[in-house]
C-alpha cells in the first residue's frame, strides 16, 4: 500500500492495490495545469480510498475527462476519463519512494521546446487502454 495526499494535506489517500509504469503526457492540457508535464500513475478506484478530501474539487478540463486537485494548496492529484474505473494519480503526489519507472511518453508532438526527452522509456505517441 502506498500513501498520498496534497501539499497541504487536506487531500489525502491511500492505494491499496499494484499500480502501473509511469505514463509522462505532454499535451497542452497538461502542461498548462501542471507547468511542465503531467507524470502518473494508474489504480483501479476500488484501490483509491480517500482519508481525507474536504478540499478536494474535478474540474471539467475536456469534454471526456476531469481533472482532481485541492481546493486549498492547489495541487494536481488526479485525471479521469469519464466512465472508466481507473484514475490517473500524479506521482509526484505519492509519499516516499514510489519504486516505479517511466513506462512511456504521450503527446510528445505537443511538448514544451525547452526540454529534451532522455530516458529510455518509449518516445512515441500513443494510448494505452484504459487512458
Amino acid at each position: 500500500m502506498k500513501t498520498g495526499s496534497c501539499l497541504c494535506g487536506d487531500v489525502r489517500f491511500e492505494l491499496r492495490g499494484a499500480l502501473d509504469g509511469v505514463i509522462a503526457c505532454h499535451c497542452t492540457q497538461c502542461r498548462k495545469q501542471t507547468g511542465h508535464h503531467w507524470a502518473s500513475t494508474h489504480t483501479a478506484d476500488a484501490d483509491l480510498h480517500f482519508v481525507a478530501d474536504s478540499t478536494l474539487r474535478w474540474y471539467r478540463s475536456s469534454e471526456r475527462a476531469q481533472r482532481g486537485f485541492c481546493s486549498r494548496c492547489g495541487s494536481s492529484l488526479f485525471w479521469k476519463t469519464d466512465g472508466s474505473t481507473v484514475t490517473s494519480v500524479c506521482v509526484g503526489s505519492i509519499d516516499g519512494l514510489t519504486g516505479l519507472q517511466v513506462a512511456g511518453h504521450i503527446f510528445v508532438a505537443d511538448k514544451g521546446d525547452y526540454y529534451s526527452l532522455g530516458d529510455a522509456a518509449g518516445r512515441g505517441e500513443y494510448l494505452k487502454d484504459g487512458y
